[in-house]
């Protein structure tokens, strides 16, 4: 469902959760490997100073034996951005509003990234469910995870996200059961 769609006033919750629960994108490769001058830019960019991250001989006489970057540049060394990401994108159903918030997004980082490492992702539909919200009772909250592996096909990182979408107060104001429900709370 894009942005600006007419909402779908035959959703069905029940329909919706057995067609994308458990579906897996198909992992898509990063278009570049892990790249040092893309972590030396990043911090400088944010004043992070740690030599795992800088310096080339202090990494390799360390544990990892290279350059690892910064936890959080894996998303993007993982292709984050287009057009890796248009297959990616969490499955959204076609929902009864088309009014979508991301409400937040958390990365845990499994294994360091090294210069010179080939990352590949693939997203879940993990849960859709029904949770009111005063705006809309009938609020659709999706979690969905983004997996990272490095070229040895280990997991180096889990992202896990969840969308909000809700009607807007018309088209829940046409919806009976919406009136319905306001009367009996």
């Amino acid at each position: 469902m894009a942005i600006g769609d007419p909402p779908n006033e035959d959703f069905d919750l029940d329909a919706a959760r057995k067609e994308l629960i458990g579906k897996v994108s198909p992992r898509v490769r990063a278009q570049y490997p892990v790249e040092y001058d893309p972590i030396r830019r990043y911090c400088k960019m944010v004043d992070d100073t740690n030599p795992l991250f800088l310096d080339i001989e202090h990494a390799a006489d360390s544990t990892w034996g290279a350059v690892i970057a910064p936890p959080t540049m894996v998303d993007m060394f993982a292709g984050g951005g287009p057009p890796a990401s248009a297959t990616l994108a969490p499955s959204v159903p076609t929902t009864r509003g088309n009014h979508f918030m991301m409400l937040g997004v958390t990365w845990e980082y499994l294994k360091p990234v090294k210069v010179g490492d080939w990352l590949s992702s693939e997203g879940e539909t993990v849960d859709i469910y029904e949770k009111p919200l005063k705006l809309d009772p009938k609020a659709l909250w999706t979690i969905s995870e983004r997996r990272v592996y490095n070229q040895h096909d280990e997991l180096v990182a889990v992202g896990t996200s969840t969308l909000l979408s809700h009607r807007t107060a018309e088209e829940i104001a046409a919806d009976p059961d919406s009136r319905q429900q306001e009367q009996t709370s």
